[in-house]
């Protein structure tokens, strides 16, 4: 059972998601407006959010925006609306949305996205915290990495390892983050080279990497686009 924060300000939504979310054995919050969502999270992190972007206080946009900002987006959210644009919701991947469902919610595809966040949040629960030795730029040389890591004198970020999206053919890329990296800038350079690392191995094939990463291939094409990855040009590597 998972406890599930519910944001929309239409109560026939709040109720029927409240419904059917309950008949699959998850406990159910409720807020019709982006403070009732404020004081919920300031009570403790929920399992998941489902999260309206149309409300008449705050849109939802905005506060995914304030827990980013703030620290408080540690758990998968999942943006809701009617009437929002494509660019829209590449807004909220990029800040950090996990997914985006269209207005009409078609059953399965709630469930399953909601499956999905549950599932990811449960990864992020049990990866290992490894705290990695500091890498010197000397120490990167003598290892033979791929030059032109990011910040090679800084140390790593905790559970990133030196080197992350090897190839099949054992082609590899040296990676390195800095803590000095703003928040946003080290999550998208985190997620490209996830998302390259991937892509390598599964030799450029979109639906396994989908599947692979629990993305649904909309979503993972609008991610590819945003973090300026071409998936043709790693499946030429990985071959």
């Amino acid at each position: 059972m998972a406890n599930i924060l519910v944001v929309d300000d239409e109560m026939g939504i709040r109720e029927l998601l409240s419904e059917i979310l309950g008949d699959e054995g998850h406990a159910i919050q409720l807020a019709e407006n982006a403070q009732q969502a404020r004081d919920a999270r300031a009570a403790g992190a929920p399992d998941l959010v489902l999260l309206d972007i149309w409300m008449p206080d705050t849109d939802g946009v905005t506060l995914l925006k304030e827990w980013q900002r703030d620290g408080l987006l540690t758990m998968p959210v999942i943006m809701m609306s009617g009437h929002a644009t494509i660019d829209t919701a590449v807004e909220a991947t990029r800040i950090g949305a996990l997914n985006f469902l269209e207005k009409p919610i078609a059953l399965q595809k709630l469930l399953k996205a909601v499956q999905q966040g549950l599932s990811r949040a449960q990864e992020v629960v049990r990866a290992p915290a490894i705290v990695p030795r500091p890498m010197m730029a000397t120490q990167i040389e003598d290892s033979n990495a791929v030059s032109a890591p990011m910040f090679a004198s800084q140390p790593l970020p905790v559970g990133i390892p030196a080197r992350v999206g090897g190839m099949p053919n054992g082609e590899g890329h040296g990676y390195n983050l800095s803590f000095d990296l703003p928040l946003r800038e080290a999550r998208d350079a985190f997620e490209r080279m996830y998302f390259e690392h991937h892509l390598g191995r599964e030799g450029g094939s979109m639906t396994r990497v989908a599947e692979k990463t629990g993305l649904e291939r909309t979503h993972l094409y609008r991610k590819l686009k945003q973090l300026g990855v071409e998936p043709g040009k790693l499946a030429k590597k990985g071959q």
